[in-house]
């Protein structure tokens, strides 16, 4: 058993791994998620006409994938545009998503 303890990952990485699949527990972020991997980035009324909501919809899950840190943002103006932060959530969503055939 001290095997098995000793080959865990530690704590950080262990809630690094909580963050990510929780953004990933809802289906408008995954779709957020997925929009700003193949696009790279969107303004906030970009992601609600994806996600075919309203602008507050949309703006509440960025706000909610930024504070995980999943996402960076850049003001242009009085837009704000998203992207994602590392290519570790692209790499993630790269697996969610392939397909077998």
């Amino acid at each position: 058993m001290s095997q098995v303890r000793d080959a865990l990952p530690d704590d950080e990485v262990l809630e690094s791994a909580e963050i990510l699949f929780a953004a990933l527990a809802d289906k408008s972020r995954l779709k957020i998620l997925h929009a700003l991997k193949e696009t790279h980035e969107l303004c906030v009324c970009d992601v609600a006409a994806v996600l075919g909501v309203q602008t507050a919809a949309a703006s509440h899950h960025l706000r909610k994938l930024r504070d995980l840190k999943l996402l960076k943002y850049r003001n242009d103006g009085k837009l704000v545009y998203y992207s994602l932060r590392d290519q570790s959530v692209s790499q993630v969503l790269n697996h969610v998503f392939a397909t077998d055939g």
